[in-house]
This record gives structure tokens, C-alpha cells and sequence, in this order.
């Protein structure tokens, strides 16, 4: 168990240094090109490869990592993302979009082979008894990764006010090499090697549980990414004239206090009473948070002080929405299967990563055309869909 935890805080060490330059890359790219007078569709076009190249990722990044082990795949990860820093680390007449876009792309296939190496390393580190354990450690890793993301955010506004773009990228760029350097030593060698070599047709999962959650996951996570990734921001910049580090600040403490209740999940859900969740846990929480993004769409018109609205509002569906996102981290990890486990947590991941696509396009789009009451209505049907998937899952394990 001794040699587990210690591999559990290498893994959990790489994912925090990556989650920080991937939450300041973010804010970086959106406010350098808010500031530089892109519409909100031509910004959410430049994460258009960061999400499409998270979603192949993650469907052959689950084959790689059974066939040649997690720790390769966490280290390739680490080291494209250095590549895509170095990228943005060229003079300022050089960042047109294709190039900020292959930048991105880069960036989002080393984000999800390191998210997919990180989550399905968890489930070879717990004995498959230990399902209490279990579901504790990965919303840990779930929940401080979150809150990592957020500080990546204010880091990212902070660093653009007080060194520029470049300044700030050559910072993150020059801080994970160091990181690399060090997984590259620590990191066990043949860790989540299948026992047999996977082919092609295995990315695609043949387990009715894992498919079903996939399917709720791309809808949760659109729906998140609907309202906060591009129309969000933009609204605070816009319509309630925020600057810069505010909007990076407050959308810092809120991905912070987000990836705290990630943490707690398992108290919030009846771990003290030894229970762990399934079915009705995910029907139930996702209901929840359903009518949350369609309450504030209500209110939106009316003459309550907008700012006092969408921060309360905003900080219930964090709350909400973390203890949703916890619930499935643990069961994909539950349901995967041991020998392989990249392959389920791979595919997992990609219907992931589809969400945040689609949301980040239609949040850009809805907004630009309809306005930030479009973005939540269709914030909540998305959500309903997640809902109405999750009465299909599993019973929860014992």
C-alpha cells in the first residue's frame, strides 16, 4: 500500500502542475483575444481543436495507454504541453488564429492523455473491495484538480496584467519542464499495462453501464460549458464592465471553491454511513441542477441587482454541479474494468471531452445571436438528457 500512495502522489503531483498551466492558458487566450477585439464565436472557434483533438485523445489515448503503459502516456502529455506553451512563446504579429488554434489542439491532447493516464491509474492503486476508498481518492484527485484549475485561472489574469502574453507562457512553460523532468524519474514504469495488447475495435466500449454514463457525461459537461466558458466572461466584460483580473479572479475562486466540494462529494453523498453511490444518487443530484441554470434564465429579466443574481446563482451550481461531476469520476472508474482500464476510461473521457466542444460552440454561438438567457435554457436541457440517462445506470455497489 506504501508503494500505491506513493505512486497516487506522483500522479496527483503532474495532474496539479498540468491542471495550472492548462486553467492560466485558458484565461490567457481568452482575455489577450477579448482585448484584442474577437467577437465571442471567432473566441470560441479558437478552443474548436482543443476540444476535437480532446476527444480523439481520449479514444486512441485509452488504446495507447493499455498497450504501452500510463506512465508513458502521463509523460507524452506533460511534454506536448510544453511544446504547446513554447508555440504561443513567438512575437505578437505571429498569433494569428490558425496558429493560436494548432497551439490549442496541441494543448488539448495533452490535457486528456494526461487527465485519462491520471483517472485510470487510480483504479490499479485501490484493491477492488475497497470501493469506499476508491471513490474517496479519485474525488480528491477530482476535486483538487478543480480547485488547481481555478488558481491556473487567476494566474493566468494575473500573469497577462503583470508580464504580457508571452511573458506569461515562457513562466508556465519553463515551471512544468521542471515537472517532466521529475515524472520522467518517479513514475512506475509499467503501470496500467494491459495483459494483452488491445486492438483498434477495443476504443470503442462494449459495457452498457460505461456507454450509458458517457452519454450523461457529454451532456453534463456541455451544459456546464454552454453558459461558462465563452458567454459567461464575456457578459461580465460587456455587460457588467468587469476587468480582466476580475473576471480572472472571480472565475478563479469560483472553479477553487468548485473543486473544494468536489473533494467533500463523498461525505455530501453518505460516505459516513458506508454507503457509495449508483443510480439514484446521479438521477437525483443531476435533477437538481436542472432547474438551476433555468431559475437564473427566470430571474435574468427581472429588477433584481444583475452582479448580486448571477454570483449567488453561479456559486449554487458550482456546488451543485461538483458534487454531479464527482459522483461520475468515481463510477466510470467503478465500472471500468481493471485489465485495461484506459480503454473504458479513455472512451469515457472522449464523450467528455464531445460536451465540452459542442458547449463551447453553441455557448459562443447562442450568445452572440440570442444572449446569455439562450445559453442557460439550453443549460438545462442539457441536463435533463442527463437525467433521464442516468435512471439507466447500474444500482450502486455494495
Amino acid at each position: 500500500m506504501q508503494t500505491a500512495i506513493k505512486q497516487y502522489l506522483v500522479v496527483t503531483g503532474n495532474y496539479w502542475a498540468f491542471t495550472l498551466t492548462d486553467g492560466a492558458l485558458r484565461m490567457l487566450v481568452l482575455l489577450h483575444f477579448y482585448k484584442l477585439g474577437y467577437s465571442p464565436l471567432e473566441i470560441a472557434s479558437l478552443f474548436v481543436f482543443y476540444e476535437l483533438f480532446g476527444v480523439l485523445t481520449n479514444l486512441f489515448g485509452g488504446w495507447l495507454g493499455a498497450r504501452m503503459g500510463l506512465n508513458k502516456t502521463m509523460n507524452i502529455g506533460l511534454f506536448l504541453q510544453i511544446a504547446a506553451l513554447a508555440m504561443l512563446m513567438v512575437p505578437a504579429e505571429w498569433l494569428i488564429v490558425p496558429w493560436v488554434m494548432a497551439a490549442q489542439a496541441l494543448s488539448g491532447i495533452a490535457k486528456d492523455l494526461n487527465k485519462m493516464s491520471a483517472k485510470s491509474s487510480i483504479k490499479l492503486l485501490v484493491p477492488e473491495d475497497n470501493q469506499s476508498k476508491l471513490y474517496q481518492w479519485v474525488a480528491v484527485l477530482t476535486g483538487s484538480k478543480n480547485a488547481l484549475k481555478g488558481f491556473g485561472f487567476f494566474i493566468g489574469g494575473f500573469l497577462l496584467t503583470q508580464v504580457g502574453f508571452q511573458g506569461a507562457v515562457a513562466v508556465m512553460a519553463s515551471a512544468l519542464a521542471l515537472v517532466w523532468l521529475l515524472s520522467l524519474v518517479l513514475l512506475k514504469k509499467d503501470l496500467g499495462k494491459s495483459s494483452y495488447k488491445p486492438k483498434f475495435k477495443d476504443m470503442v466500449s462494449k459495457s452498457g453501464p460505461v456507454n450509458l454514463l458517457s452519454a450523461a457525461r457529454l451532456f453534463l459537461f456541455g451544459a456546464r460549458d454552454l453558459w461558462f466558458v465563452i458567454a459567461l466572461p464575456l457578459f461580465l466584460a460587456q455587460q457588467l464592465a468587469w476587468s480582466q483580473q476580475a473576471i480572472g479572479t472571480f472565475l478563479a475562486l469560483w472553479i477553487i471553491g468548485y473543486g473544494l466540494v468536489q473533494s467533500l462529494a463523498p461525505f455530501i453523498t453518505g460516505k459516513k454511513s458506508g454507503k457509495v453511490p449508483g443510480r439514484w444518487a446521479a438521477v437525483g443530484w443531476a435533477f437538481v441542477l436542472c432547474l438551476i441554470p433555468a431559475l437564473l434564465a427566470k430571474l435574468l429579466p427581472l429588477p433584481f441587482p444583475t452582479e448580486t443574481l448571477l454570483v449567488s446563482v453561479l456559486l449554487l451550481f458550482g456546488a451543485v454541479f461538483a458534487v454531479n461531476s464527482s459522483l461520475h469520476s468515481y463510477l466510470i472508474v467503478s465500472y471500468a474494468k481493471a485489465d485495461g482500464v484506459s480503454l473504458d476510461v479513455g472512451f469515457y473521457y472522449m464523450a467528455n471531452a464531445m460536451g465540452r466542444l459542442i458547449g463551447t460552440l453553441l455557448s459562443g454561438y447562442l450568445y452572440q445571436t440570442q444572449g446569455l438567457e439562450a445559453c442557460l435554457y439550453w443549460s438545462s436541457g442539457f441536463i435533463l438528457a442527463t437525467v433521464l440517462l442516468s435512471c439507466f445506470l447500474p444500482k450502486a455497489k455494495s
